[in-house]
């Protein structure tokens, strides 16, 4: 996790990073729609999952909700800010 954070000085995330964990690196940095861009047309689980986070961070609690039951997800009640972390955390060590 810490290097993860700490790539987020670079003007680009590590290009060896999944999908995924772009879109995590590009909300970091608050491109929210670099982040969805990667993800939106993509149907696997964990690309649901992110993107069930980025519409509850957008506000869009509807659309969040499709995601996350796309992903076998329930939308969390934590703070958004964990639910980054503990996606990023999962996805680096998947």
């Amino acid at each position: 996790m810490k290097l993860f954070k700490e790539s987020l000085s670079q003007p680009a995330p590590d290009p060896q990073l999944s999908i995924v964990l772009k879109s995590l690196w590009y909300d970091a940095k608050g491109d929210w729609d670099q982040a969805h861009a990667l993800i939106d047309q993509l149907g696997d689980r964990d690309s649901a999952w992110v993107h069930a986070y980025l519409h509850r961070k957008e506000g869009d609690i509807w659309n969040a909700d499709y995601w996350y039951a796309r992903a076998k997800k329930t939308r969390p009640t934590y703070s958004l800010e964990e639910e980054w972390a503990n996606l990023v955390s999962y996805f680096l060590n998947t």
